[in-house]
């Protein structure tokens, strides 16, 4: 039988006519009043049931867990906390939860830590956080594509299995069909590659950015939004060996067009949120609220979750050459009082999550777009400055959480970029497709990532970035 959201329940005037709705149940008090959810909003139902009336042992299987249908008529209710409600007229189980089995995981009806929601994540999106995290996640996906599709993007999926590093980090998952015990091996005794299943050494993506480059010298504005992979041993709660990125690459664009369109960008997907999960975004404020109450002050959110929010796309990002950012950190308190765990001496220096939130949160108190950086400390494809030491890139900073995205005009001119390849090792002979687009009509052309986690983060308050992804890849972590 053909069922009604909950969602639309909860909104609906069509009083005194019948429904169906499905879902999980999250109370059962008094043996007559259901709180029902279905996912499709952080709010229950109430279906008030005629337990006079109702099978024993229907009434002995409605617990806290349990799948059931509840077909009955729409009522404004009289009770406190609900707008409406159903009158129960029929009631079947979909599927059971013993009531001792429930007790031993997190949807017993009690407060859990995040670490123990994440040891079960296969259960953990029926609490209340984990569904208001994942809906908005969704709801900022579709945000994403509708903004590049918008503003006349095509879409491009680029590899996930490729051949070349595009950071040159070198921290790649290696993907082959070979019997690791006894792999064939060359005269030498190094292993034969030519023998794997691609005939060479291939890996897991780190970036869809190289290939998109090719794209968008044909097709003008593409992006890419899929999953990436670091083998970075990094356990931290802002790492993930597993995340999805969001990669536009535009011709005809330098690196002022390339600030302008990622601040464009973010500041929609934030208002789309903003506009579109207004219950989820209320409850998680209210979580952070509430968990900033047991922090000291000094380690406190400085704006309450939605004003955070507003506060982005109501404000002009700060723009700040690398140079300029280094002075104000070298002269800043934490700076000369050594507070700093890494201390900012020279420039050149790297720039830790630290100082990139002191520059958000302390001095410019809004969102920073940094540019202009060390050649030294960025990849071979940005673009050199006539300085001859710094690139045309650009990093955008936000509060909370520093780096959200990183992003820079990309190298046309062949001759530079061979140069620079050869200084910093990076194979030609890999890479030939890619220094073909700079013999074949290259232009000024730029584009940026931006970890969609670390935005899911931000928009959500939450603290670590495996609460915000369904299942966290990590260090020792492959579970699920």
């Amino acid at each position: 039988m053909k069922h009604t959201k909950i969602a639309e329940l909860l909104k609906s005037d069509l009083f005194l006519q019948d429904f169906t709705v499905k879902g999980w149940v999250r109370a059962f008090r008094s043996n007559r009043f259901i709180a029902l959810n279905d996912g499709s909003t952080l709010n229950n139902l109430q279906c008030v049931v005629d337990f006079e009336n109702t099978p024993e042992e229907v009434l002995e299987e409605i617990n806290v867990g349990a799948a059931i249908e509840v077909r009955g008529m729409l009522k404004e209710s009289e009770g406190k906390g609900q707008r409406v409600e159903i009158e129960a007229k029929e009631i079947k189980i979909l599927g059971i939860a013993n009531p001792e089995d429930v007790k031993k995981t997190i949807l017993s009806p009690k407060r859990h830590s995040l670490e123990k929601l994440r040891e079960q994540a296969h259960l953990r999106v029926r609490t209340n956080t984990f569904g208001a995290i994942m809906r908005v996640r969704s709801q900022l996906s579709f945000a994403v594509h509708q903004y590049f599709n918008k503003n006349g993007f095509n879409y491009v999926n680029t590899p996930i299995i490729t051949g070349s590093d595009a950071e040159g980090a070198g921290e790649m998952f290696k993907v082959t069909n070979f019997d690791i015990k006894n792999p064939p091996k060359k005269e030498d005794g190094s292993i034969d590659y030519k023998e794997d299943f691609f005939g060479k050494e291939s890996n897991l993506t780190v970036s869809g950015q190289l290939e998109a480059e090719t794209y968008a010298l044909g097709l003008g504005q593409v992006y890419t939004f899929g999953p990436t992979f670091r083998a970075e041993n990094s356990n931290t709660s802002r790492h993930l060996a597993e995340f999805w990125m969001i990669e536009p690459e535009v011709a005809f664009c330098d690196l002022d067009g390339n600030m302008d369109l990622a601040e464009d960008f973010i500041k929609y997907v934030i208002q789309y949120i903003l506009e579109n999960c207004e219950d989820d975004l209320a409850f998680l404020e209210d979580r952070l609220a509430q968990e900033d109450k047991s922090k000291p002050q000094a380690e406190r959110s400085p704006m309450l979750l939605r004003e955070k929010l507003r506060f982005v796309v109501e404000n002009q990002f700060k723009r700040v050459s690398y140079t300029e950012a280094i002075d104000i950190l070298k002269n800043s308190k934490p700076n000369k009082k050594k507070k700093f765990n890494y201390i900012i001496e020279e420039w050149g220096a790297d720039l830790q999550s630290e100082h990139e939130r002191y520059l958000v949160e302390k001095h410019f108190k809004s969102p920073v777009i940094l540019f202009d950086y060390p050649a030294k400390i960025k990849a071979f494809y940005m673009r050199l400055n006539d300085d001859g030491k710094t690139v045309r890139a650009m990093d955008i900073l936000f509060p909370g959480i520093g780096e959200i995205v990183g992003g820079s005009q990309r190298e046309e001119r062949l001759d530079v970029l061979e140069t620079k390849m050869k200084e910093l090792g990076v194979d030609e002979k890999e890479l030939w497709w890619y220094l073909d687009t700079r013999r074949f009509g290259t232009c000024v052309h730029s584009g940026f990532g931006l970890g969609f986690e670390r935005l899911v983060l931000f928009a959500t308050g939450m603290g670590n970035i495996r609460d915000v992804i369904p299942f966290p890849r990590t260090p020792k972590n492959a579970e699920f």
